[in-house]
């Protein structure tokens, strides 16, 4: 055989290998959109960021951006099939291939992404760490909390951030660990501790479903930076990037005023930066696989990032909770958009 033909011949093999190794390799949007829904990890019951109802209906401030992606891909925000997950499990499901994106209120860490093959795509709540104690004790700060009994769920950043704050403060402890935010709580309830922790969103939302949310106080203080986001694996950059834009339309959206009752005002809009958001001008969406008109869709489907908010989260639902740092931050807060254009 000659040097021409063997080259030719190693080409030809070279080639069908590639094209082998493509095809076993299909994008996350391609393998959605051929399954037809999105499957999304959520949290197995968080009042206000991901629980189902006794209809089987799931709702939440997650569980409204799993909806959003699905809108973004389907223009159908219930063509999502949610994967409720534990604190242990959820990162190993992503991996896995179990769930296509994780929008579990989860903290953002060197380590995840350092040693875990994911990454995550932005923040979408601005949260740190707490504790939640009986109004009956008195105590009025966490620095009071010196030979307390701690609640807090095992395998979570929380665990060594409480840890750090009463060595740092030489306070002792004594530490209840438990598998599942429920375990922690059950077992702040039973009087095994006197103080429970977690993330200050997470501490809301548990107060707020004890029999008598007024015989327990939030403290104060928060110890922690916990930048909560949606996690996706980190071996497809075109799908972090859809996930993170759909994040970043729902803050631009709200920032130019365009929510979910005035799609249409926005459409005919001639104002630059609301008619790129709309897809009435460029081609933004389809840079993404995308419709152009992918983000009015997904607002008027869930809302923007402020009526999300409000919804799940705010001073009129159940938790309360004040916009604080999730705020925009044209009106004080940090949450903070790049432009589309």
């Amino acid at each position: 055989m000659s040097i021409r033909s063997t080259a030719s011949s190693l080409a030809a093999a070279a080639a069908l290998l590639l094209a082998g190794g493509l095809a076993a390799s299909a994008s996350t949007l391609e393998e959605v959109k051929a399954r037809g829904t999105l499957n999304c990890g959520v949290n197995e019951g968080l009042l206000g960021f991901g629980a189902k109802d006794s209809a089987g209906n799931w709702s939440g401030f997650d569980v409204d951006f799993c909806k959003a992606v699905a809108t973004a891909i389907f223009n159908d925000p219930a063509k999502v099939t949610y994967v409720p997950l534990s604190a242990t499990d959820r990162f190993d499901a992503l991996k896995t291939g179990k769930v296509d994106l994780l929008s579990r209120n989860s903290t953002w860490t060197l380590d995840r992404e350092a040693d875990l093959g994911i990454v995550f795509a932005g923040v979408t709540y601005y949260d740190g760490q707490g504790f939640m104690v009986k109004r009956a004790s008195g105590k009025t700060s966490a620095l009071e909390l010196d030979g307390a009994t701690v609640c807090v769920q095992a395998g979570t950043t929380t665990e060594p951030n409480f840890i750090d704050y009463f060595t740092t403060n030489t306070m002792k402890y004594t530490e209840v660990s438990a598998a599942t935010p429920a375990e922690a709580l059950d077992a702040y309830t039973s009087g095994k501790c006197d103080t429970i922790t977690s993330d200050v969103s997470q501490l809301y939302a548990e107060k707020a479903g004890l029999s008598a949310p007024g015989d327990s106080i939030i403290l104060p203080e928060v110890i922690s930076k916990e930048p909560l986001g949606p996690a996706v694996r980190a071996d497809d950059e075109a799908w972090r990037l859809l996930v993170q834009w759909v994040n970043f339309a729902l803050v631009n959206a709200e920032e130019l005023g365009v929510s979910s009752d005035r799609i249409d005002e926005a459409k005919a809009s001639k104002k630059p930066e609301v008619m790129r958001l709309i897809g009435t001008d460029g081609d933004f969406g389809s840079k993404l696989g995308l419709s152009n008109d992918w983000i009015a869709n997904m607002v008027k489907a869930v809302g923007n990032y402020g009526e999300i908010y409000e919804r799940n989260l705010g001073v009129d639902s159940k938790l309360g909770i004040p916009r604080g740092l999730n705020q925009l931050w044209s009106r004080g807060g940090i949450q903070y958009a790049p432009p589309i254009r």
